[in-house]
C-alpha cells in the first residue's frame, strides 16, 4: 500500500457519532452490544453448524457458510470501534486507522456481493437445471466461487484505497458518522479528488446497482419457473429464495443509496450506514435459520451437543477435584 500523502498535516479524525447526548449514546452502547453479540453468535452458529453437520455438505450451505463468515468479518471491521466510542466524549480515530477501517470494510463487502451471486448461480442450477445440478456445482466450482469472491473483495477495495492513501488532508477534519467511509473522507482531502469521486461512483454505485439488477432478473426466472411447478419441492425452494432475496435486497439497497449518489449529503445516510454494516449481519443468520427447516434443525443438534459437553466437562472437572477435596479433609 502507498505511504500516506507527507502533505498531510493531521493525523487523526474526529468522528460524529450518532448522538451528543450522553443518555442516548449509552443507550446506543447498550443496543449495540447486544446487536454485536448476536451477530457473532449467530454467524457462528451458522459456520459450526455447516462444517459438523453432515446433513449440511452441500453446495448451497457451503456458500451460506461462507457468507456467514463475511458477515461476522464485514460488521467487526467497524462495530467494536463504534461500541468503544460510545463510551468516549470525544471520538477519533488516526489516518492509518481510518485506511485501514476502509480497506476491510470494503474488502469484505466485495467479497459478499460476489457470494450473493454465486448463490444466486447455485440456486438458478438448483431450479432450472436440477438433473445437472450435481455435475455443475461441484467441488472445484465451490472452491472457484469462494477463490473468485476473495479475489473481488482484494481488488474492489485496493482499487479505491491505493488512491486515499495518496491524499493530502490538511484539515477540517470531522467526519460526520460512527466510521470512516470513503465518500465521506474523500470530501475532506484539500486537492480536486474529482476522478477519485467518479471511480467511487463506478466501483462502488454502478457495481452494486448492475449487480443487483441482474440478480433481480435470475430470481424473477426462478421465481416464473417455480410458479410453473406445482409440487412440495417447490413450496420449499420458493421459501427458500424468499430468503435469498430478503438477503439480497437487504445487504445491496442502502449500498445503492450511499454509492450511487455518494457525495450528495443525506441525513438518512448515516442510519443507512448503520444498517448495511450492523443490522444487516446481525438480520441474515435468522432469515435464513427461521426460514430453513435444515438449518434449523441442524443449529439445534450444535446447541444439544453444546449442552451435553458442557455438561460432561463440569462433571469432569467436578469428580476430579473430589479426591482433592478428601485428601485436603483428611490433612
Amino acid at each position: 500500500m502507498a505511504i500516506i500523502n507527507r502533505n498531510s498535516s493531521i493525523s487523526e479524525f474526529i468522528l460524529l457519532g450518532l448522538s451528543s447526548s450522553q443518555e442516548l449514546q449509552l443507550l446506543f452502547l447498550g443496543i449495540f452490544i447486544l446487536v454485536y453479540v448476536a451477530i457473532v453468535v449467530g454467524n457462528l452458529l451458522i459456520v459450526i453448524s455447516v462444517i459438523f453437520d453432515n446433513h449440511l455438505h452441500s453446495p448451497m450451505y457451503f456458500l451460506l457458510a461462507n457468507l456467514s463468515f463475511f458477515d461476522l468479518c464485514f460488521s467487526s471491521a467497524a462495530t467494536p470501534k463504534v461500541i468503544a466510542d460510545f463510551l468516549r466524549k470525544r471520538k477519533t480515530i488516526s489516518l492509518w486507522g481510518c485506511m485501514v477501517q476502509m480497506y476491510f470494510m470494503h474488502f469484505f463487502g466485495g467479497g459478499e456481493m460476489s457470494l450473493l451471486i454465486a448463490m444466486a448461480i447455485d440456486r438458478y442450477v438448483a431450479i432450472c437445471k436440477p438433473l445437472h445440478y450435481q455435475i455443475i456445482m461441484n467441488r472445484r466450482m465451490l472452491i472457484g466461487f469462494l477463490v473468485l469472491s476473495w479475489a473481488v473483495g482484494f481488488i474492489h477495495t485496493t482499487s479505491q484505497i491505493v488512491f486515499m492513501v495518496g491524499l493530502p488532508f490538511c484539515g477540517p477534519n470531522v467526519v460526520d458518522s460512527i466510521f470512516c467511509d470513503l465518500p465521506l473522507v474523500i470530501k475532506l482531502a484539500c486537492t480536486d479528488t474529482y476522478i477519485l469521486e467518479l471511480l467511487v461512483i463506478a466501483d462502488s454505485g454502478l457495481l452494486s446497482l448492475v449487480c443487483f439488477i441482474l440478480l433481480v432478473i435470475s430470481y424473477i426466472i426462478m421465481f416464473v419457473t417455480l410458479w410453473q411447478r406445482s409440487s412440495r419441492a417447490s413450496s420449499k425452494a420458493v421459501s427458500t429464495l424468499s430468503a435469498h432475496i430478503t438477503v439480497v435486497i437487504l445487504f445491496f439497497g442502502p449500498a445503492i443509496f450511499i454509492y450511487s449518489f455518494p457525495f450528495n449529503s443525506y441525513s438518512v445516510d448515516k442510519f443507512l450506514s448503520v444498517f448495511y454494516t450492523i443490522i444487516t449481519p446481525f438480520l441474515n443468520p435468522m432469515i435464513y435459520t427461521l426460514r430453513n427447516q435444515e438449518m434449523k434443525g441442524a443449529i439445534k443438534r450444535l446447541c444439544s451437543y453444546l449442552v451435553k459437553f458442557r455438561i460432561e466437562i463440569s462433571e469432569i472437572f467436578f469428580y476430579s477435584l473430589v479426591p482433592i477435596t478428601i485428601h485436603s479433609y483428611k490433612t
